[in-house]
């Protein structure tokens, strides 16, 4: 399963009806569409998919909806987040998970309300241990979560805990960070997030894979594709097209998650493109924008 959680590995978003109820059937086909495109990994739940704004009832019906998906095949592998601010809460979530059939752990660090350094690195440590020897990505997102760890303190508790297999770099840029990661005795592979807006800089650093949204991963496959088969140019140059709408989608999580449910929708693989409030609305120029995404990359329904 180690070698599943590489290359293009996107977040799954969360539909929901117009009334802002969950719409279940509506994950599977997200799922089913994402996976279609030849991935052979995904992460849930994430701010890509409203993580915040699901109860606990519904991140547990969520997983184990996406766990029916993936736990037969042996060419993909489910990524569980658990974002549990404590530590004991986080623990239980974990173990739960491993045991109803997650192939890996992303843990983000607890950030509410600042906790110690030591907390957060104590808080890391238990859940690593509890799930041992299920493999863990580690989730970087200073900008989201004011967390700060450096690659040594990174390196470190990979040495402790082997399970520690990944981290996802969220920091802009993340390119030298990746690179750091590279280092060492037993270097860690980075996926990086942030939309992979900073992505070709990380991929020269030497970057494992990528976690971007999922309402265009045909669209990082190919990039990804290109890039794996030495086609150096063409990779850049489909970011380089790309980079406009990510640059501007990415100024705030809950405008592209909600620019991304509205090209989901359009894609007819979705019902409703309702975000939970509160949340980002898109105005009449951002929907233009969609529309001439939508158009640029032939995203639309046949």
């Amino acid at each position: 399963m180690l070698d599943l959680v590489r290359g293009v590995s996107p977040v799954l978003e969360v539909p929901f009806h117009d009334d802002g109820a969950l719409d279940p059937d509506g994950f599977v086909t997200v799922a089913g569409e994402v996976l279609a495109t030849g991935v052979t990994s995904v992460m849930f739940p994430g701010f890509a998919g409203e993580v915040h704004k699901l109860d606990d009832a519904e991140r547990e019906l969520l997983t184990g909806l996406l766990l029916d998906i993936t736990r037969p095949r042996d060419d993909v592998a489910a990524i569980v987040s658990i974002p549990d601010h404590a530590t004991y809460h986080a623990v239980a979530r974990a173990v739960r998970t491993a045991e109803r059939g997650a192939d890996a752990i992303n843990l983000l660090p607890p950030h509410f309300l600042g906790p110690s350094r030591e907390a957060v690195l104590a808080h890391v440590r238990a859940v690593l241990s509890a799930v041992a020897p299920l493999p863990v990505v580690l989730q970087y997102a200073p900008a989201q979560t004011g967390t700060a760890l450096d690659a040594g303190t990174l390196h470190r508790l990979a040495a402790e805990h082997p399970n520690l297999r990944w981290v996802k770099v969220e920091s802009a840029p993340p390119g030298r960070l990746v690179a750091a990661l590279a280092e060492g005795e037993r270097p860690l592979p980075a996926l990086v997030g942030y939309a992979g807006l900073h992505l070709p800089d990380a991929l020269r650093r030497g970057a494992a894979g990528v976690q971007p949204g999922c309402s265009f991963t045909d669209l990082y496959v190919e990039l990804w594709r290109r890039w794996e088969s030495g086609d150096e140019a063409g990779a850049l140059a489909l970011h380089t097209r790309m980079l406009p709408y990510l640059s501007y989608w990415m100024q705030g999580v809950e405008l592209i998650v909600a620019a991304e449910k509205e090209i989901s929708r359009r894609r007819g693989w979705i019902g409703s493109a309702h975000c939970r409030a509160p949340g980002h609305r898109l105005d009449a120029e951002e929907h233009r924008m969609i529309d001439r995404f939508v158009a640029e990359f032939a995203l639309a329904p046949a």
